[in-house]
């Protein structure tokens, strides 16, 4: 790892310099939790557009739009819902603003949030445990992609097969990962730029045969109707909310960046693609059955391109995935596993892909985690909203320097190692979203509300309230405060 040793001439990189010799596509990325030194700091923000559109032009997202649809909502009930849902976005711009201000990742900010102690078990169950879990759901899903396309090929995709085209995907992801901040800001836009092409041609197929005036024989209404936009809604919402590592995108900028700027291309870049391709997901819904999306859209593409869409659904997984297997990288070691971050994005690979191929192959593992994933919202929601209330009451001012110092001596050690305002703010809003589930359960709020799931709004409210109340009083806010 490198040393965190502070820059003794800081300075930040006029945005037309090249990258700094630690931060070039070419080599392995050698910071991991540490703070950027004011030295290294580079790039414009717009730069952060790119990296959240390739990551968001994607196969789960057609698939979330034809859900809506399946679910019974009609074309523009489902389009409102997309458009409302994707909003959150905004959000997850708003946390990568930390990003510039600490020079750190946004597992080692949230120190400031759960103090030193906390914040390992916060790393461990909402940043590794989760970011390892999609990794391999994802995986998964690009997995059943490269399997059709192997069979185009003429190759019987038996076990060896699976086996083999698994670990190439993964393979590929990591290598992205392992060389890191550098190479991501260097391949996503023309990976952008790629994905853009592929779905544009399958807008046009979409197009012409999609009904825009759709609507189900029995539209739903009343609270059927109300319980439906609310659930679109949260699984909407789940992408953006899930990324509660932005800031490990946007450390990298100089600290006198524009934070209105970092909050916008980075909200833009989520928000602008998942509403163009789910939205496509919707509208194929109209045409065809979307319970079985490839299939589903082989019947609306010209025979000639449904192998490149199969690339194109295999290359955005790798997108996303790489993102996540970055960040569980930069989290195991925020656990507090002293491993290079290299190393560890390599664990966490290793570890997914185990998880993967004994879904695929020995189990319906990977439907019982994907079930139990869609009730993480019941978990990010606050996670999200804990994390954004600091940054306002704290003015976005964060010292990368103090966060980085895990000793008792730290501003940061607070009570123990935990910060009781944060601990306490996630633990009663996760268990107030969890009176109000109907996933899985039925919490007993939804079930006298007839199905209504308000998990989503509750935990976000109770979170960013209880917190902005424990915290008034914090020296470490107050100080934050003072010295904006």
């Amino acid at each position: 790892m490198a040393s965190t040793i502070p820059d003794p001439h800081p300075r930040a990189h006029d945005a037309s310099q090249a990258p700094p010799p630690s931060d070039r596509a070419g080599r392995i990325e050698v910071h991991g939790i540490d703070p950027i030194p004011d030295g290294e700091r580079h790039g414009r923000p717009r730069d952060l557009f790119s990296v959240w559109a390739a990551a968001n032009v994607n196969y789960l997202s057609l698939v979330v739009g034809g859900a809506l649809i399946l679910m019974g909502l009609t074309l523009w009930q489902a389009l409102a819902v997309i458009v409302v849902g994707n909003l959150f976005w905004v959000t997850t711009g708003l946390l990568a603003t930390s990003g510039p201000a600490a020079g750190a990742p946004s597992e080692v900010i949230t120190r400031a949030l759960y103090g030193v102690v906390g914040n390992r078990v916060n790393n461990a169950i909402g940043g590794w445990l989760v970011s390892v879990c999609y990794f391999a759901l994802n995986l998964a899903a690009a997995a059943a992609a490269a399997f059709a396309l192997v069979e185009k090929a003429g190759i019987t995709a038996d076990t060896g097969v699976k086996v083999a085209v698994v670990v190439a995907v993964a393979a590929l992801t990591l290598a992205i990962s392992v060389y890191g901040h550098a190479m991501i800001m260097k391949l996503y836009l023309p990976i952008t730029l790629t994905l853009a092409a592929a779905f544009a041609v399958v807008a046009l197929a979409v197009a012409a045969e999609a009904d825009f005036a759709y609507r189900p024989a029995e539209p739903l209404t009343g609270g059927d109707l109300w319980a439906v936009l609310l659930a679109g809604t949260t699984m909407i919402a789940a992408g953006p909310l899930s990324y509660t590592t932005s800031a490990d995108f946007s450390r990298y900028l100089p600290r006198t960046t524009s934070a209105k700027a970092v909050l916008g291309w980075t909200a833009l870049g989520g928000f602008l693609p998942s509403v163009v391709v789910c939205s496509l997901g919707a509208f194929a819904a109209t045409a065809v059955d979307m319970t079985d999306p490839q299939t589903g859209l082989e019947k609306l593409l010209p025979g000639w391109f449904y192998p490149v869409f199969l690339l194109a659904l295999v290359l955005g997984t790798i997108s996303i995935n790489a993102l996540t297997a970055y960040s569980a990288g930069l989290a195991l070691q925020a656990v507090g596993v002293r491993v290079r971050r290299s190393v560890s994005v390599v664990l966490d690979g290793a570890v997914a892909v185990a998880l993967t191929l004994y879904g695929l192959l020995a189990s319906g593992f990977l439907g019982t985690v994907s079930k139990a994933l869609q009730l993480t919202v019941v978990l990010i929601g606050p996670l999200m909203a804990v994390y954004a209330t600091d940054i306002v009451l704290r003015r976005c001012r964060y010292d990368g320097a103090a966060l980085s110092d895990e000793s008792p001596q730290s501003p940061f050690w607070y009570t123990g190692g935990v910060n009781l305002s944060g601990a306490v703010a996630l633990l009663a809003s996760v268990a107030a979203a969890a009176l109000c589930v109907d996933t899985l359960y039925t919490g007993p709020v939804a079930s006298a509300l007839g199905g209504l799931d308000l998990s989503l709004p509750v935990g976000i409210l109770v979170a960013a309230s209880l917190y902005a109340v424990l915290s008034r009083g914090s020296r470490s806010v107050r100080a934050a405060r003072a010295a904006a």
